[in-house]
């Protein structure tokens, strides 16, 4: 393994850390009290503090700490406050829609945003630039809630192409019910990715490398999917970890609009009951993909980035 490698990685762990401090700070110091979550506004104070007791609320805030660590090091994350199931089961079953949604919305996003980011940075200033840009940027500029709404409306409602929820259906089994859902994060991100992929192709086919490919002779297409497109690669792959994060985000709005039982829904239910246990495990698988997509990101970058210059024979 290279020494950036073990740079990046050693830099991955601190980040997890991190997160893993700000995580159990955050929740524990939300304003309110789980235990009267738990058990309503008509509880007593002697009910509230045998809760507070029997859920550890009442230990100090480091040694509640320790413990939840521990746990995690044995893969427990504790038990839901409103439920009593383990939080591990509860993200376990709803992982499956939310990583269909989002490895769906990555198919469709990757050869579009290439796609679009190639015809443009070889056409620059071009009508088809200006208009694939401008349709990037409409599209990016308007809100997923709202754009969910007008596809609901549009193609649900008016058309009845697709289903307006995944309510009651598993998407596993009706992959109709993540079409408009798809579109909607992949309208998104579009816009980012490709015009990453736009300045980069640009950049590269203005350059001298470019030239001298094309003075050897090698075909056009050649010089770009084995010469440009991989130069113009790196930033983009970079863009791409941040639309990631923005496919988590997003899933939380998309799948609340489109009642998809997944990880978005779960964590807004958890905020909603203030359930800390699983408030906290979600945020760590929010986490977690977060940190090893730009971790991956940043490797791929790396090994992408030019290092040498042209040699000629």
């Amino acid at each position: 393994m290279s020494g950036y490698a073990l740079r990046r990685l050693g830099f991955a762990v601190l980040e997890a850390m991190v997160v893993l401090v700000a995580t159990f700070a955050v929740t524990a110091l939300l304003p309110g009290d789980a235990a009267s979550v738990v058990l309503g506004e008509q509880a007593t104070a002697e009910q509230v503090a045998t809760v507070r007791g029997r859920l550890g609320l009442d230990q100090p805030l480091l040694d509640r700490f320790g413990h939840w660590v521990s746990g995690l090091v044995t893969g427990d994350l504790g038990h839901s406050l409103v439920t009593g199931a383990p939080v591990t089961d509860e993200i376990t079953r709803r992982f499956a829609a939310t990583a269909l949604l989002a490895g769906v919305t990555l198919l469709v996003l990757v050869p579009l945003a290439l796609g679009a980011g190639v015809v443009c940075g070889l056409r620059e200033g071009s009508r088809t630039d200006r208009a694939l840009t401008a349709v990037t940027v409409f599209l990016h500029a308007i809100p997923e809630f709202v754009l969910g709404l007008l596809l609901v409306a549009g193609f649900a409602v008016h058309l009845g192409l697709f289903p307006a929820t995944a309510a009651g259906t598993d998407p596993a089994t009706r992959p109709d019910v993540l079409v408009l859902p798809v579109i909607v994060l992949v309208s998104r991100q579009l816009c980012d990715v490709a015009r990453q992929v736009r300045v980069g192709i640009a950049e590269q086919t203005a350059g001298q490398v470019a030239g001298h490919l094309r003075l050897l002779g090698l075909p056009e297409r050649t010089v770009v999917l084995r010469h440009l497109l991989p130069a113009a690669a790196a930033p983009a792959v970079q863009q791409l970890a941040r639309a990631v994060e923005g496919l988590l985000t997003g899933a939380v709005i998309v799948e609340s609009l489109f009642a998809i039982t997944g990880l978005g829904t779960g964590f807004v239910e958890a905020v909603q009951n203030r359930d800390i246990p699983q408030v906290q495990g979600y945020v760590l698988v929010f986490a977690g993909v977060v940190v090893a997509g730009n971790l991956v990101a940043d490797l791929v970058s790396h090994r992408l980035t030019p290092r040498r210059e042209l040699v000629t024979w």
